[in-house]
């Protein structure tokens, strides 16, 4: 009898200490996105209220009228500035906020569109809660816009270069930035569905673009 409770305990003892382990593990293997920052920089917090991603996709043709478009909102994010100028940045999408608005007076659509844009035909919000864009390097802009930013833009767990342009303003303790709407390839991301020929071929191109408040941390 004796013999067989220490048995047990020893048993509950290590049950109790691999599932420790692993938790253990999973917490210190989750990764973090944080701003790379330097001497001297400020950090400048994304104002999750103020600021979002406007996004358009499109069917056969590139226009207006072939659109549907919404918004996708900012889970966390952070930007660098020394000297009044933009160093580097990371933007957090929040993927279970994407949002459409040209079907507003349609509840039956706008719902259907946004469940299937969070499925795993699209987005998978369930399996990549977030997407990301990391800003690698700042450098002066032309023409209507005042910067040029490259970075990486990471969606499904797959990372590609992605070059914006913008307009930035550096203030004491607010940052903004309104960046040119831009395209990126869907089938670089692994975002392939195509709807049968009748109901229209989808374009490839999804366009974004990023509206930004941030406030000194």
């Amino acid at each position: 009898m004796i013999k067989s409770k220490i048995f047990f305990s020893f048993m509950a003892f290590m049950l109790f200490s691999l599932m420790h382990s692993c938790k253990k593990e999973k917490a210190d293997n989750a990764v973090v996105p944080e701003v790379n920052t330097a001497q001297g920089e400020t950090v400048y917090v994304v104002d999750t209220l103020r600021s979002s991603i406007e996004w358009k996709g499109y069917k056969i043709f590139k226009s207006e009228n072939t659109s549907h478009f919404g918004n996708l909102l900012f889970e966390r994010g952070e930007m660098s500035v020394k000297e009044g100028r933009l160093q580097s940045g990371i933007f957090v999408a929040h993927i279970a906020s994407l949002s459409n608005e040209d079907l507003e007076d349609d509840a039956v659509q706008k719902e259907k569109l946004e469940k299937h844009l969070l499925s795993p035909d699209f987005f998978h919000a369930e399996k990549f809660p977030t997407a990301t864009y990391e800003i690698t390097q700042v450098s002066d802009g032309t023409g209507d816009y005042n910067t040029i930013l490259d970075g990486k833009l990471t969606i499904k767990g797959v990372t590609r270069p992605l070059r914006i342009n913008a307009n930035v303003s550096v203030k004491e303790d607010k940052i903004t930035l309104f960046s040119e709407p831009t395209d990126f390839s869907r089938s670089d991301f692994g975002i392939r569905f195509q709807s049968p020929i009748e109901n229209g071929v989808i374009q490839d191109e999804i366009n974004i673009q990023i509206v930004v408040s941030g406030i000194k941390k």
